[in-house]
């Protein structure tokens, strides 16, 4: 350390008018401080004198407050030494340490925070959990009153038993107006087949009937022909039977042929009557052929009728599946919006900032409490002359003020695509008025050893203060490159 000097403070003394000497106080001063063996020559007899000892000027004498120098001792000046060597040493590794460490004390550790909220409107029944209590993943943490919304699931599940049943009918009359129209079909295009045999067959019939007219109509006209032949000759040969020209046997023999005239003329008027009345038959199984026909044309219509029924009843099954995926997709929502009752932790962490009782009437996207994770990291916030040896991957100490003396350690994640200025409310816009310099902060993302948290995971908490030291030894003199680690 340095030796602090003081300046001694000297009276005015006078020499002696013997001295022949001049009566300057300076001169008198600095004759006062010489050493004793200059002034009184006689004196000086031992030689260490001069190296060990000064005596007392007059000066000194007079004023107490003046003090003689001495020599430092021995011990002092090792202890300088070492001083000074101890010093260098720490001057030289602080530079050494300041010329390959970028340190921050701007600098947060980060964690998520995960805000719970209401997905559904409905009052608090239960509460699972208490202020700053540790949860897992999924852990229930408030229920909600599900009666409303199980009551809306119920009423969903009885539409797709509905349309699910509704689709089944139709699928049934489906198959059943199917089988129907096919029989209905076969069964009228046989009907038409054998109508039209029949109209051919009465047809043919009246032919081969009105044919036998003409016939029969001649052979009446034959009948008639003989039946007067026969009369005439039958009474002829009954006058020549009264002369007595001929025999009783003759007469009877025109008489019996004028009976068989008759009888073959009536014979003959009944195949007219019967030749008419085939040919009467025949138009009439014309007309019921005809009208066999146009029954069997008509069912032939129906069974059409009930192909375009079955169609009909395809579109109700269509219909019938869209109200079952209508169903089952307002089954779903309704199941959905049930488990909504039960809130759950969406991440292992703690709970924090809890603000709802039972009872409590919470709507949509009210916030009920939030859960903070265990996964942290730090955001530095490193001074934009700071970064130009810093990339990723590089090693980290990390002190939190909240630990004290323990240190962590980490890397270098990630640096941000731009300032932090640049992500506030208001950026800067140094394009107008006057622009004063301001060196910008660029956040660096820092991730910690998870062995170096381990023990110290219960007193981590987002937000606290820390200060971070990067190593920038290995390519202190590399230029940034964040797409090259």
């Amino acid at each position: 350390m340095p030796i602090r000097k003081s300046s001694p403070v000297h009276s005015p003394v006078h020499l002696p008018e013997e001295s022949g000497e001049a009566s300057d106080p300076m001169a008198a001063m600095s004759v006062d401080r010489l050493p004793t063996a200059k002034k009184h020559p006689e004196k000086a007899t031992d030689p260490t004198d001069l190296a060990e000892s000064v005596e007392p000027t007059e000066a000194e004498l007079v004023d107490p407050a003046v003090k003689t120098k001495k020599r430092p001792p021995l011990l002092v000046l090792i202890g300088l030494a070492i001083a000074l060597t101890l010093g260098g040493i720490f001057g030289l590794r602080w530079w050494h340490y300041t010329s390959t460490h970028e340190s921050t004390d701007d600098a947060q550790l980060q964690g998520h925070v995960y805000e719970i909220a209401s997905k559904v409107a409905g009052t608090v029944k239960d509460i699972a959990i208490t202020d700053n209590e540790t949860v897992t993943a999924g852990q229930l943490l408030v229920q909600l009153d599900p009666q409303s919304f199980q009551t809306a699931v119920d009423q969903a599940q009885a539409a797709l038993t509905t349309a699910e049943q509704q689709a089944n009918a139709a699928q049934i009359g489906i198959a059943q107006a199917s089988a129907n129209a096919s029989a209905q079909t076969t069964s009228a295009e046989g009907g038409i087949a054998g109508a039209s045999a029949g109209i051919a067959d009465a047809q043919a019939a009246l032919k081969s009937a009105e044919a036998g007219v003409p016939v029969a109509q001649a052979g009446l006209k034959s009948a008639g022909a003989t039946l007067q032949e026969t009369q005439t000759e039958a009474a002829r040969y009954q006058d020549l039977f009264a002369q007595g020209a001929v025999s009783a046997e003759e007469r009877d023999s025109k008489t019996q042929a004028y009976e068989v005239a008759q009888a073959q003329q009536a014979q003959a008027q009944q195949q007219v009557l019967q030749a008419q009345a085939q040919v009467t038959q025949a138009q009439a199984n014309i007309t019921k052929a005809q009208s066999a026909l146009t029954t069997s044309q008509g069912s032939l219509q129906q069974a059409n009728a009930a192909g375009l029924q079955t169609d009909v009843n395809s579109s109700q099954y269509a219909a019938a599946q869209s109200q079952i995926k209508q169903a089952a997709a307002s089954l779903q929502a309704a199941q959905l919006q049930l488990s909504y009752t039960q809130i759950k932790a969406p991440a292992a962490g703690v709970i924090g900032n809890k603000s709802v009782e039972p009872g409590d009437q919470v709507q949509v996207g009210q916030p009920l409490m939030a859960v903070v994770g265990q996964d942290f990291w730090v955001v530095a916030n490193f001074k934009e002359t700071q970064i130009a040896n810093i990339r990723p991957g590089y090693p980290v100490t990390v002190n939190i003020d909240a630990l004290g003396s323990d240190t962590l350690t980490g890397k270098v994640q990630s640096v941000s695509p731009a300032s932090g200025s640049q992500f506030s409310l208001l950026p800067p816009d140094n394009a107008t008025g006057n622009f004063t310099k301001v060196v910008q902060r660029i956040p660096i993302k820092i991730t910690l050893d998870p062995n170096s948290v381990k023990g110290n995971l219960s007193r981590l908490s987002p937000g606290l203060s820390a200060t971070v030291a990067v190593d920038t030894a290995d390519n202190a003199s590399a230029n940034f490159d964040s797409n090259n680690p």
